[in-house]
């Protein structure tokens, strides 16, 4: 392979971490610390500790960060988890006390308002974690561990970072105020979401099972008419015991009224379920590869 075609991957893929950790460090002094928002993970235990010390936050992330890099190594790839996961965690760790020290940065934050420092926290940063996942690296912190969840166990990253950054956000709400620690709790939740999306990419797609007693004139006018595949599995009625093909296919949210519309002049009678799937690649969707 090209010397070349090898390194501009890896390049990006640094490039994003950079850009996603700095964002994550952005969102961190702009809006949740002004706010007292805890973050959770070793962050927030950095923000708690800085209360009442006025240690640096990011010097404290990197020093809390060293034995979480350790079980990373162990459970999430070695070397090449060591090598993003540390590049990720010494550029947030450098930008978080290095912004506030920026020239006019708006140390207090943009706004006093609790909810909107909660919102746009919450993007802000979910979209910073979201670069660095795309870049197969972590944030180091409560990352590694929500991470380890998600690959050993197949938790959505939603709920990995609410399992591991609840007691965090407990904490938070002795030393900040409870109000202070719902709002944090709600940004989490938004966070992880946004960092899904930024991932995975923001749109589920539609599945349909159909029972038909015309399924080569409904599959034809759905391969015609939408230029979708459709596959036709065999199916036996638990009733009668007859065979009744089963139709199924994928198609996107925007699409599922035209395939009902199909449905409606072929087979009045059929009979559809419309069910959600995660992700769909390959052929009319997202490329398999990369």
């Amino acid at each position: 392979m090209d010397p070349k075609e090898r390194f501009l991957p890896l390049f990006f893929d640094y490039a994003l971490i950079f850009i996603g950790a700095s964002i994550q460090a952005i969102a961190l002094r702009l809006f949740l610390v002004p706010a007292k928002l805890a973050s959770g993970g070793v962050t927030g235990i950095s923000q708690l500790i800085n209360y009442y010390t006025h240690w640096p936050i990011g010097l404290m992330v990197l020093i809390g960060n060293i034995p979480l890099f350790l079980i990373g190594w162990r459970f999430l790839g070695g070397s090449r988890f060591a090598l993003r996961t540390a590049f990720a965690v010494i550029v947030y760790s450098i930008f978080v006390d290095l912004i506030p020290r920026l020239r006019n940065f708006p140390a207090q934050g943009l706004t006093d308002d609790i909810f909107l420092n909660s919102l746009y926290g919450a993007v802000v940063s979910g979209v910073g974690y979201g670069l660095v996942y795309r870049a197969r690296g972590t944030s180091g912190g409560s990352d590694v561990l929500a991470r380890i969840l998600n690959h050993y166990r197949n938790v959505p990253m939603t709920q990995s970072y609410l399992m591991v950054d609840s007691a965090v956000i407990l904490a938070a709400g002795y030393v900040f105020g409870w109000k202070q620690a719902l709002y944090a709790i709600i940004t989490l939740y938004v966070s992880g979401i946004v960092s899904e999306t930024v991932l995975e990419g923001p749109g589920m797609v539609r599945t349909a099972l159909i029972i038909t007693s015309r399924p080569e004139a409904v599959a034809q006018r759905v391969l015609v008419d939408m230029e979708r595949g459709m596959t036709i599995l065999p199916g036996k009625g638990a009733y009668t015991g007859a065979e009744r093909p089963v139709l199924y296919c994928v198609v996107s949210r925007s699409e599922v009224s035209q395939l009902k519309a199909i449905l409606q002049e072929v087979d009045p009678q059929a009979f559809m379920v419309i069910g959600q799937a995660h992700e769909a690649v390959g052929e009319g969707f997202q490329p398999l590869s990369k």
